[in-house]
């Protein structure tokens, strides 16, 4: 039995790669901002997989006070964690908190904090994995919008934010050798809410999704410090800037300027 955390899982893929784990015997923690649909969510998993070992967190990560509240909860009630699959994300939104554009808030900063406010639960797995869901929507990052400096448009900010998130991958995977750490665009337009709001479409089944982080956080195909890109069905070079020691240094120096005590 594997002890899993995954964020954003009260729709979409995460709500299915949830129901999928905990029909096979895990122990799940789920994550969602809306405490009557996480409540609604934590019943229905736990009733459709007969698993008890289900359990829930409540926060809004447009919020980083809540998620650094919920990394003390979780380091609390899971002393272990296996695998960590950050989903949440953002894309279309009518609100925002503070100077820095939602995108880069919930996308980046906020697996950030939660993260490495539960390092220490990871590393005591004999096995940890780290799944970070990234994007085919890359973009370089203008360091004025990431300092809230400057706005930018909700598909350039989204682009930059999923960046930032597999440059900030590659260089975790550095740090910490004992932990697998991958980043993966789980699909192009899955048939998810994020997708919906967005476009109004989608080429894919979210069962595409949900399969390949399923294989990345169970299987042997996950390779720490890579990107895997399931519109191409392997592995696949990332953004340019992924690979540019100098860029990645200068994002996580902002990162910890914004967060000293991290």
């Amino acid at each position: 039995m594997k002890h899993i955390l995954i964020t954003g899982s009260t729709d979409g893929i995460g709500k299915l790669l949830a129901l999928r784990l905990a029909k096979e015997g895990h122990f799940v923690a789920i994550h969602g901002k809306s405490d009557a649909k996480l409540s609604a969510t934590l019943k229905e998993i736990k009733q459709q997989s007969k698993n008890e070992n289900v359990i829930s967190f409540l926060a809004d990560f447009s919020d980083l006070n809540a998620v650094k509240k919920m990394a003390e909860e979780v380091a609390k009630k899971m002393p272990v964690i296996d695998i960590l699959v950050n989903n949440a994300g953002v894309l279309m939104t009518n609100s925002n908190r503070g100077t820095t554009d939602i995108r880069f808030v919930v996308n980046y900063f906020a697996p950030y904090i939660l993260t490495n406010g539960i390092l220490a639960n990871l590393k005591a797995s004999d096995a940890p994995r780290i799944v970070n869901l990234s994007s085919a929507a890359q973009s370089t990052i203008n360091v004025q919008a990431l300092e809230g400096k400057t706005g930018l448009g909700s598909n350039e900010a989204y682009a930059q934010s999923k960046l930032a998130l597999t440059m900030w991958s590659f260089y975790l995977a550095e740090q910490e050798p004992l932990i697998t750490v991958v980043a993966v665009n789980p699909g192009s337009l899955l048939n998810t809410k994020m997708a919906k709001e967005a476009y109004g479409q989608h080429w894919s089944p979210a069962e595409k999704g949900v399969d390949i982080i399923y294989n990345l956080s169970m299987t042997d195909l996950a390779q720490t410090g890579q990107y895997f890109d399931n519109d191409k069905g392997s592995y696949a070079i990332a953004h340019a800037d992924a690979y540019n020691a100098s860029k990645i240094e200068e994002l996580i120096q902002i990162t910890d300027r914004f967060f000293p005590n991290i």
